[in-house]
C-alpha cells in the first residue's frame, strides 16, 4: 500500500492497515473476526475499509459498521449487544445469520444482511471492543486520535446531521472507556493525529 500523499493522517492510516492485515495474516484463521474501536472521528470506518480493500484471506471480509447497527444516537450499548448476538456469537459457532440495518431517518429496523461463518468479519465502530466481543475477536484495534482532530473530522464529515449529537454521544463513548477499557483489550493500538 504506498503513500499517494504526505498527509499525516493518511500516512497513519495506512501505517495502521499494514499492522492490523500482518495480524490477520499472523492468526491463521480461514475467516478472521477483526474488531475496530475508537471515539468519533478517529479513523475507524476508513482503517476498517483499507484493511478490507487488502485483505489478506481468501475470500472478501464481511465489513459491518457499527453505524447501521446503533438504535439512534442514545444507543451505543444496544447496537453493540446487537452486534454481540446477531453477527458475532453466530459467527463464532460457525452459524449463518442475519442482522437488520437501523434507518436513522425513520428510527425503525430495516432490511436484514446475511452473515456467513465462511468469511472473515470486520466490525468497526465505538464499542466494538469489550470484554464479551474481544473473547470472539481474532484481531482487535483501538484507535487513539488526538480530541481536537477527532471533533473536527466528524463534524466536517457529518456537518449538522451530528452536531447537536456530539456531548450526548461523547459520554456514551466516556461510560464505554471507563466500563470496558478497549485500549488494555485491544491486540494493536494505533494512533492517527
Amino acid at each position: 500500500m504506498p503513500s499517494r500523499n504526505d498527509d499525516p493522517v493518511a500516512q497513519a492510516l495506512q501505517r495502521a492497515a499494514v499492522s492490523i492485515i500482518d495480524a490477520i495474516v499472523a492468526v491463521e484463521a480461514s475467516n478472521p473476526v477483526v474488531l475496530i474501536d475508537g471515539r468519533a472521528g478517529a479513523g475507524k470506518t476508513t482503517l476498517s475499509r483499507m484493511v478490507a480493500a487488502n485483505w489478506p484471506v481468501a475470500g472478501r471480509p464481511q465489513l459491518i459498521a457499527l453505524d447501521s447497527l446503533y438504535p439512534g444516537w442514545d444507543g451505543l450499548d444496544a447496537g453493540v449487544e446487537r452486534a454481540l448476538h446477531d453477527i458475532l456469537r453466530p459467527h463464532a459457532r460457525g452459524l449463518l445469520s442475519t442482522w437488520r440495518r437501523w434507518d436513522w431517518e425513520l428510527e425503525t429496523d430495516a432490511e436484514a444482511h446475511a452473515v456467513t461463518p465462511a468469511l472473515g468479519v470486520i466490525l468497526e465502530g465505538c464499542g466494538a471492543v469489550n470484554p464479551a466481543t474481544a473473547r470472539l475477536a481474532d484481531v482487535s484495534v483501538w484507535v487513539e486520535s488526538p480530541d481536537a482532530a477527532r471533533k473536527r473530522r466528524a463534524l466536517d464529515r457529518d456537518g449538522d446531521g451530528f452536531r447537536p449529537y456530539w456531548d450526548g454521544w461523547a459520554a456514551q463513548e466516556e461510560r464505554h472507556l471507563e466500563r470496558d477499557d478497549p485500549r488494555a483489550l485491544a491486540t494493536l493500538r494505533v494512533t492517527v493525529p
